[in-house]
């Protein structure tokens, strides 16, 4: 397992962060997604950590990170502003910023945000779709908008007798009707068990969506873009950006990849076919490969 040392942010919230590799190497910060831990890279920090800087930590609520209480915390600019406060704390002046599902999704705010400062020269970002694309979907694709029914589910307090009861995993099961739910690593099993089973950290990763501004229709609402609709105003993400996709995801369909290059100026798209959704550990070689190849070309 990982060696992880306890961070201090200036707003007062604590992270545990594995934080590996030559401290005077380009620095690589990971991001995690939902329901796992920083333990979703370990194979490409692995793969990169005798190159690169390389510094995951647990997100807020996750593992034994700090976990506020009420989903007010978990506002999207609120986590943002997280992945800043760590690089500020650990000295880091530039980093290329990597992410998956929720932590991709910040992913792509932390590089909107960080590239007019010159803080993040770099984006990675591997099945997360761009919030943009992601919104317009929900609002006008019946499959996306079904596939996304499981984020209603999380948000609706009618479970949280049960979650208080026996933490995330029944829910899990449940709001999940995936055909080909992966396979979890045996060795990495353990741990997402105890942290499933805990209701405080159970409630803290629900509360990422619960707090999130995107809005997910039920299959009953009228489909098309409301006439009040209006993109997030986002700036066009103008640094390189690499977006790893396995086609298999049945949560976040390929439609999501379609029309990047509207919102990607230096766009590089790798397609890994039969995989799905947690490409990281489920193709590890592949993305590894894939970030090699970014990587070295945009140094």
């Amino acid at each position: 397992m990982s060696d992880l040392t306890r961070v201090k942010l200036p707003t007062g919230i604590e992270l545990d962060v594995w934080d590996t590799g030559p401290r005077d190497a380009p620095a690589l910060m990971f991001l995690h997604g939902f329901p796992e831990n920083h333990r979703t890279w370990r194979n490409q920090i692995a793969h990169l950590n005798g190159r690169y800087r390389c510094i995951a930590p647990d997100q807020r609520g996750y593992g034994n990170s700090s976990k506020p209480k009420g989903a007010e915390h978990y506002e999207t600019m609120a986590l943002v502003q997280d992945i800043f406060g760590l690089a500020k704390v650990l000295e880091v002046e530039t980093f290329t910023i990597v992410g998956h599902d929720w932590g991709g999704a910040l992913a792509w705010l932390v590089a909107a945000f960080g590239q007019s400062t010159g803080a993040v020269t770099r984006a990675v970002i591997a099945n997360a779709p761009h919030p943009v694309i992601f919104q317009r979907l929900l609002l006008t694709d019946p499959d996306q908008r079904e596939a996304s029914q499981y984020m209603r589910t999380f948000r609706d307090p009618a479970h949280d007798a049960m979650i208080a009861e026996h933490g995330l995993a029944g829910l899990l099961h449940t709001a999940l009707t995936w055909n080909d739910r992966p396979q979890y690593d045996p060795d990495e099993l353990p741990l997402l068990m105890q942290q499933w089973r805990d209701p405080q950290t159970s409630f803290a990763m629900l509360n990422w969506y619960r707090a999130s501004g995107i809005s997910v229709p039920s299959m009953d609402d009228p489909f098309g873009l409301p006439p009040e609709y209006a993109p997030p105003p986002l700036p066009k993400i103008a640094i390189p950006t690499l977006v790893v996709w396995g086609t298999g995801d049945e949560a976040l369909l390929p439609a999501n990849i379609n029309g990047l290059d509207e919102v990607v100026s230096d766009l590089t798209l790798e397609k890994i076919a039969g995989v799905g959704h947690f490409v990281p550990w489920e193709a590890p070689d592949a993305v590894s490969a894939a970030m090699d190849g970014f990587l070295e070309r945009t140094n």
